[in-house]
């Protein structure tokens, strides 16, 4: 038995839960270029349940490779070839069984593991080929970047390197492997950009185009064409002829520009990067054994470390736990939605109409206080679908049908009479939003839902006046609505559980992805932001200057300041919901005068962009009226963690959400919040920040951390 098969065995028995993938060999007759072996990796699944290396995999993988080695050497094959079932080719390391590792030794044996049974491809007699049919990710790009050579097809929906974004670093071949063969900066490209610009995917003609496959191949046909292909590379009759890459300054430049990209995405708050560029760096003298090494190292540093637990937990709780909202009524008693009517017909109601129409394919009637605004309204939702057309996002006979589908009228009686499912999106004001709800009952079904897209209100105190409350129900989107998923669902108090379930099944439909939230003012992702905006707002209402502040949080990595975030937002819309939020929690909530005076001023945020880069506007910093308490960075982020850290365990109590998982998806999905903190308790509970404001971390042991 050898080392690796031992390893292997010892990490199976750690893990034997293990979905376990198979390497089926088979033999096939190449026209006049002999017998050909192809192993396919298959777990038995449909593709539904997407292929992934676990240490069973792995072994088994390494059989197959036993098999065709003795078979090469003895000259009865001319090749070897591998690729995956129906639509996956393989996805990577199974994270399941990453998540149970305890040690680094434990670690280690796997990083070196796949490097031990992928790096046997390379030193087979013959030539071994990757015919990428599917999706790739991960150890199953790595997997085929030790290949010999490689084919993809063009209807790959997702090909890419994740590993950055998980907290990890490509590292069973990725990080040496790419650069060696691409180039290093189309593999900086790969590797970190595409990561940090939440985990973008490759489709198959661009995989293609950046040379990581020699041949592209339509689906209808693909395997039988990538072995034609394969016939003739054995043959001799096609020759691939590979760029010679940089090894030169343009290599230093790719790693620069890595660094670059990785300081303005996670600010050094996340070591994943760093590591992966430090590979790359290294890789350019070609040497694979130190690189490998190197990899191995990273991967055993990382997995024992925070950042990977935690992204490890951000990608379950949107990949399970967003996609089985907890609280959520059976989905049984929701009622069908075959018409839906909006109320406003300004930015925000026509980005809704739009989702409605694209998702629900359901007529969808806007109404306003005039014929112009409605007008807008309609023109805005076409103007968008023509876009969709332009970029060959839609055909042309469906952007007719959604444009047939988005009406406006004046009346709301006609426009709503027969609906299913009416939002409003009006001003954000109790009393204009309790006269809407008021003047839609007169008008709908007795059945059909009242929803609100209220940022903040009671959703409860919003139907107290009505007939039936119970069918009135919070619908709370992010803008811009297209992009971010995160739907607040707020049950009121008297909101009955076929209407939550109507909420949940639209929710649905519209690939949102839901949370049950308690009618508690500003629910979840407001009430959050404003505590964490209110307290920079407060040191610099103290005196600290606005770059410090500002400064002070970077370490968190978040996807842009707190006062460029303000500006995005509002400075109006941030000022009403801090005025909400301290009429509810006056000793938690301020309201700050400087924030009143810039939305008076009519600023549109705290800075300019002359120079392309933010700095303070002089008129806003003339408005400014600061004490004389300056504070260190240190002490503007100690005391903004420990205002979340205090507002969360609040929440929990109050049991806004059902748990603090919750919470995390709702940052991570409505405000962008880093992967590689796992949303915000994770990193809390990692800093001491939990125990030192609340006497005990948010979550158990190993839930986002290293197991005990």
């Amino acid at each position: 038995m050898s080392s690796t098969t031992e390893l292997l065995k010892g990490a199976a028995e750690r893990f034997p839960d293990e979905v376990v993938t198979l390497a089926q060999v088979r033999h096939i007759e190449l026209p006049g270029a002999g017998r050909f072996a192809l192993i396919t990796l298959d777990n038995g699944f449909d593709h539904t349940k997407p292929t992934t290396f676990g240490p069973q995999s792995l072994a088994n993988l390494d059989a197959a490779i036993d098999q065709v080695e003795q078979e090469a050497a003895e000259g009865t094959i001319t090749g070897v070839g591998i690729t995956g079932k129906p639509f996956i080719f393989a996805v990577g390391a199974d994270l399941k069984g990453v998540e149970v590792l305890r040690t680094r030794d434990e670690a280690l044996t796997i990083g070196r593991s796949g490097h031990d049974v992928f790096k046997r491809l390379q030193t087979l007699a013959v030539p071994t080929f990757a015919y990428y049919n599917g999706a790739a990710m991960g150890g199953g790009v790595e997997v085929g970047l030790h290949c010999t050579y490689r084919t993809v097809s063009a209807s790959v929906p997702a090909f890419s390197l994740p590993e950055v974004f998980l907290g990890l670093v490509p590292g069973w071949g990725g990080c040496v492997l790419l650069p060696n063969l691409i180039g290093a900066d189309r593999a900086v490209g790969v590797i970190i950009e595409n990561s940090l610009n939440q985990n973008r995917q490759l489709k198959g003609a661009q995989v293609y185009e950046l040379g990581i496959a020699d041949a592209l191949f339509e689906a209808a046909d693909f395997l039988e064409q990538s072995l034609a292909w394969t016939a003739a590379v054995l043959k001799g009759e096609l020759e691939v002829v590979r760029p010679e890459v940089d090894r030169g300054e343009g290599w230093d430049q790719a790693v620069a520009r890595g660094r670059a990209i990785a300081d303005s995405k996670v600010h050094g708050a996340a070591p994943a990067a760093y590591r992966a560029l430090d590979i790359i760096a290294a890789a350019k003298n070609g040497d694979l054994r130190h690189g490998f090494d190197a990899e191995d190292a990273a991967l055993a540093d990382l997995i024992m470390g925070g950042e990977l637990r935690s992204g490890i937990y951000a990608f379950n709780l949107v990949q399970k736990r967003g996609k089985r909202p907890v609280g959520a009524p059976d989905k049984a008693l929701a009622r069908p939605v075959s018409k839906v009517g909006v109320v406003g017909a300004g930015l925000m109601a026509s980005q809704l109409a739009l989702l409605f129409a694209r998702r629900l394919e359901v007529p969808v009637v806007l109404t306003d206080i005039d014929q112009e605004r409605i007008d807008k309204g309609v023109g805005y939702v076409h103007g968008e679908i023509d876009k969709l057309l332009a970029k060959g996002r839609v055909g042309q006979d469906k952007a007719n049908r959604l444009k047939s589908l988005v009406s406006g009228h004046l009346d709301k009686a006609t426009a709503f009479g027969d609906a299913d499912f009416v939002i409003e999106a009006v001003f954000e004001e109790l009393g204009v939003k309790q006269q809407v709800f008021a003047e839609l009952e007169a008008v709908v079904r007795p059945d059909a839902i009242l929803a609100t897209n209220t940022s903040s209100l009671s959703v409860s105190e919003m139907a107290a006046k009505l007939e039936h409350p119970e069918r009135v129900v919070g619908f709370h989107f992010f803008n811009p609505v297209a992009v971010l998923p995160l739907l607040e669902i707020v049950r009121g108090e008297r909101t009955d559980d076929p209407s939550l379930a109507t909420a949940f099944a639209v929710a649905k439909k519209l690939k949102k992805t839901a949370v049950l939230v308690k009618d508690a003012p500003a629910f979840v992702v407001n009430r959050i932001l404003t505590r964490f905006m209110g307290e920079i707002q407060n040191v610099i209402d103290e005196g600290t200057p606005v770059a410090v502040a500002e400064q002070a949080v970077e370490p968190l990595g978040l996807p842009m300041s707190p006062l460029v975030l303000l500006e995005l937002v509002g400075p109006a819309i941030g000022l009403h919901v801090s005025e909400t939020l301290h009429r509810a929690f006056p000793d938690r909530f301020t309201v700050s005068e400087n924030l009143a005076a810039v939305v008076k001023a009519g600023k549109r945020g705290f800075y300019v962009y002359d120079s392309g880069k933010p700095e303070l506007d002089p008129e806003v910093a003339a408005l400014l009226k600061q004490g004389d308490t300056v504070l260190t960075e240190a002490q503007v982020r100690d005391r903004v963690l420990d205002a979340v850290a205090q507002e969360i365990g609040l929440m929990l109590a109050e049991g806004v959400v059902a748990e603090a998982q919750d919470i995390d998806l709702c940052l991570i999905t409505g405000a962008g919040w880093p992967f590689h903190l796992g949303g915000i308790t994770p990193y809390l509970d990692r800093e001491g920040v939990s125990q030192r404001v609340n006497g005990k971390p948010f979550l158990a042991p190993g839930v986002a951390s290293v197991p005990a």
